[in-house]
């Protein structure tokens, strides 16, 4: 099974750069989409996913237009899919969706960005909280997650540029790396770092003066997997090369 994460930064942005052809030949068995900023109402050719091969396409947009939202593309039908955390402070900005396939539950998230200020840390910080308790729930019933998506957050220097310069930016502060190194420890296993240990390895550049061109960028896309999965990896990647949006598509492989 291999799936493909990809925040696509509005999907009808990046289905205007190829984003149906990348999804074809790669033929992946799932997509995990975040930050797709539409309904499917919105597509102007809604059948054209069918026609690629993912007739079972689920989405869980924001209340907002234009913003946020998740999806996922499967070949194969789940068993189940649910939608968000049943929490409406949390689930009108359409940040999470669960496919459940037998013992397995492949997860696209979109975890908030606190960038623009302290309100919204604040709101990241309290939505994690949340998250890590969902998470420990969801693990009593389905012990083989595959948690893919957008964390707005770096885990360690060797994942972005400049850890120096960045040392007091949101997605890269101590109590965000010290959350996602608690949360991995709680029985997750970043996939990328158990098949790739080398630097510049990013999956996000601003559009800012260059930054992709000259790779200056962060990896805070993951595809991460349960302990439970350990021996059933593959492998995994970040195909940097990949070119719909600001991030670049990440996977993992799973037996």
């Amino acid at each position: 099974m291999k799936i493909i994460s990809y925040n696509v930064n509005g999907i009808r942005s990046a289905m205007s750069k190829g984003l149906i052809n990348f999804m074809q030949s790669e033929n992946a068995d799932v997509y995990c989409l975040q930050e797709t900023k539409a309904n499917k109402e919105q597509i102007n050719e809604p059948f054209i996913f069918e026609a690629a091969g993912y007739k079972n396409n689920y989405w869980f947009s924001a209340e907002k237009k234009g913003y946020s939202g998740v999806a996922l593309f499967c070949k194969n039908e789940p068993d189940h899919v649910e939608y968000g955390f049943g929490v409406p402070e949390f689930d009108n900005e359409g940040r999470i969706i669960r496919a459940d396939y037998g013992s397995k539950s492949i997860i696209s998230v979109y975890i908030p960005s606190g960038s623009s200020g302290e309100e919204r840390q604040a709101f990241k910080m309290n939505w994690l909280t949340f998250f890590q308790d969902y998470i420990n729930e969801l693990k009593g019933k389905k012990q083989e997650l595959i948690i893919c998506g957008d964390y707005n957050i770096v885990h360690k220097p060797i994942d972005i540029h400049d850890p120096v310069g960045n040392k007091n930016s949101s997605g890269f502060l101590p109590e965000e790396r010290e959350w996602l190194t608690q949360f991995m420890d709680n029985g997750f296993i970043d996939s990328f770092r158990e098949f790739n240990k080398a630097p510049h390895q990013y999956s996000w550049w601003t559009y800012r003066a260059g930054a992709r061109g000259n790779n200056k960028g962060w990896r805070i896309d993951y595809c991460m997997v349960a302990e439970a999965l350990r021996n059933n990896l593959v492998d995994a990647g970040i195909m940097q090369q990949i070119v719909h949006s600001d991030h670049c598509p990440v996977w993992v492989e799973v037996k």
